[in-house]
């Protein structure tokens, strides 16, 4: 579970040293997601605490005894937690990715561990598990529980692993997002300690309950909406190859794909329970679903008009909110990037930030950024399965988003994915 997470799938030798290449990708290549273990009856290892080391693919234990104690007090009770033998614990190592993209690394970092999540979640059913996040816990204590230094190394969410078996309502119906306070005197700081502020600003000491959901904004309403319809993916055992040989895709040919495969790959992504194989029929656990939206921006899909389109997963309809072409702008979105460009596909996934703060506090940063990597892992890898190109893109104009696109304006852009034909190498 651990190596088809974020373990090392391919070697690239360079004059200096070499590259390992992992499962889940990473904005830069940087990789600053770290995973721990806590293990409590678990054959054949001893009960404590162990940190995954990827090069050597082995875990290395740092502390002796029975933690799930700690760990389910320092949760706020969650039940997934105590009734777990084995706990995964995903963190930043922050300077890894601050040194090259600065205040900005708090966004990639977050969506990086959300691929890694996306990973241990769809893998885990092959080990007879389900992976249930816990986003809401004591910041200081689980550092403190990890000797992780301050402002270094911080926690970002944990992963309950119970036994499918024993499995119960309780776990399953329990809050994974809790809210931490509104910053209301939040001082903007200096450039360079954004990242850490921000980190802070969302800590947790205690539980609150969470506010009642906001009603939903009003979106452009049109009377035709595209219904998407087709089979499953089929995987035939595959998933866990196709994450070994997956690869973010550096350049599209700009060729059309079939409107099925976009089908699948979002059925995929948000409606799992199409599939065939019951280990791959489970719904994604987001922490804070709720909170996202998603558009597509179509450049190239047999079937489909060109343009931006809002997607409604649970009646599977696309409803059309720009009537243009729009790869010349996708392109400039992303930063003169041409894989929006030459994309077939461009998924964006936005939330409302106010409304999201005023549910979760700031900590709905942390939230929604996690789950829309996740959400990518999973388009990512069903595009992959199909023969196509995938890839993630944390780079982008915030600002010019919405007017270009024809986004509602109280939306936020969290993260872009990209579908389509790769370029012959």
């Amino acid at each position: 579970l651990l190596y088809f997470s974020n373990g090392v799938t391919a070697v690239i030798p360079y004059p200096d040293r070499e590259f390992l290449m992992r499962a889940a990708p990473s904005a830069g290549g940087l990789y600053p997601t770290e995973i721990y273990v806590a293990a409590r009856n678990y054959p054949g290892l001893p009960d404590g605490l162990y940190n995954y080391q990827v090069r050597q693919h082995e875990l290395i234990g740092f502390w002796e005894g029975d933690v799930h104690a700690k760990l389910a007090e320092l949760s706020f009770a969650h039940p997934a937690v105590e009734a777990s033998d084995l706990l995964l614990i995903f963190t930043g190592v922050f300077h890894r990715s601050a040194w090259r993209y600065q205040d900005r690394a708090y966004r990639r970092i977050l969506l990086d561990t959300g691929h890694v999540w996306g990973n241990a979640a769809m893998m885990a059913p092959f080990f007879g598990r389900e992976a249930l996040p816990v986003g809401g816990f004591h910041d200081h204590a689980l550092s403190d529980l990890l000797f992780l230094e301050r402002h270094v190394e911080a926690g970002l969410m944990l992963v309950a692993l119970p036994l499918q078996e024993r499995l119960t309502p309780e776990m399953r119906d329990a809050a994974s997002a809790l809210p931490s306070p509104v910053q209301r005197d939040f001082r903007h700081p200096a450039e360079g300690e954004r990242l850490w502020a921000l980190h802070d600003a969302s800590s947790l000491t205690k539980a609150t309950p969470v506010a009642p959901a906001a009603p939903a904004a009003s979106r452009p309403t049109f009377g035709f909406a595209e219904v998407l319809s087709a089979p499953p993916v089929l995987w035939n055992e595959a998933l866990g190859d196709t994450i070994v040989l997956r690869r973010s895709t550096r350049a599209y040919s700009g060729r059309a794909i079939g409107r099925e495969q976009l089908a699948q790959i979002l059925d995929f992504a948000y409606r799992p329970e199409e599939a065939t194989d019951p280990r791959i029929a489970l719904p994604p656990n987001l922490m804070a679903p709720e909170l996202l939206q998603t558009y597509v921006a179509v450049n190239a899909v047999e079937g489909l008009d060109p343009g931006c389109y809002h997607y409604e997963p649970t009646r599977r309809e696309l409803r059309q909110v720009r009537f243009t072409g729009l790869s010349m702008e996708i392109e400039y979105l992303c930063l003169g990037q041409e894989l929006g460009g030459k994309a077939a596909a461009v998924v964006f996934h936005t939330t409302n930030l106010p409304r999201a703060v005023g549910r979760y506090g700031e900590r709905a940063y942390r939230y929604v950024h996690l789950d829309a990597g996740h959400l990518g892992e999973r388009l990512s890898i069903a595009a992959m399965r199909l023969g196509l190109g995938a890839s993630g893109i944390g780079g982008y104009f915030d600002d010019r988003v919405n007017d270009l696109l024809g986004i509602p304006a109280e939306e936020a852009t969290v993260y872009i994915t990209t579908v389509g034909q790769p370029a012959a190498v």
